[in-house]
């Protein structure tokens, strides 16, 4: 290596541990914000969500339905899906959350999140940390890389038992259906890298009926407290 890719390499290491600060605010101002609101669930999904997509219309009424069951309602604060779950929340007057992140493309936050609950981050580890500590519940609408991203480090905490078991509820049959096959014929059956009793962490429905029942069900008699 050459002394001025070394001393590059240096210069780059000493920024990284200063960073360190910088992610230790994310978390403390997260922390700080997100355990004065009260109970939420998090509902995730693409950002590419129009607002005339069947979706679009079901997620509103679900944030409202959650929303009337006495929870508030957590998004990434973007568009499509996201804006969907804070307009429903809104209009039910329930608190209504937007953990924003900025992105190249496509992100800005909606205008449908209450103006003392928007939180800002840089880092996707630490938004995606206030995500599940906070939320009693995950709604999981269908979406793309990010969405998959957000559903499976939920279900591996609750595997690993890194975090209390709470709801994890995939809305859209026809969308999830293949994913979950695919799971259960080659994950479980052929190559047995999971069990088939850890499939019972996920429900998958079509209905804001089945989602507040499963939630409903699930918290009869559980108190509300942080996962982790």
């Amino acid at each position: 290596m050459h002394r001025k890719d070394l001393k590059n390499w240096n210069e780059i290491k000493t920024n990284d541990s200063w960073s360190v600060f910088k992610i230790m605010g994310e978390f403390v101002d997260g922390y700080e914000k997100m355990g004065k609101i009260g109970p939420c669930v998090s509902i995730f999904g693409s950002a590419r969500t129009k607002k005339n997509d069947p979706y679009y219309k079901l997620t509103t009424k679900i944030a409202k339905d959650i929303v009337n069951l006495g929870f508030g309602v957590i998004t990434g604060g973007g568009p499509g899906i996201m804006e969907a779950a804070n307009k429903g929340a809104k209009e039910a007057l329930g608190s209504s959350v937007g953990l924003n992140i900025e992105l190249p493309f496509e992100q800005n936050h909606n205008l449908f999140i209450d103006d003392d609950k928007l939180l800002e981050f840089d880092y996707f580890f630490v938004r995606k940390v206030m995500f599940v500590k906070y939320s009693q519940g995950f709604v999981v609408m269908p979406g793309g890389f990010g969405t998959l991203d957000e559903l499976f480090e939920a279900i591996t905490l609750i595997q690993t038992k890194k975090s209390q078991k709470f709801p994890i509820i995939l809305v859209g049959s026809n969308f999830w259906k293949k994913c979950y096959d695919w799971i259960k014929s080659e994950l479980v059956e052929t190559y047995k890298y999971i069990s088939i009793h850890e499939l019972d962490l996920i429900s998958i429905v079509d209905s804001s009926n089945e989602v507040i029942e499963i939630l409903s069900n699930f918290y009869q008699e559980k108190k509300f407290s942080p996962n982790f």
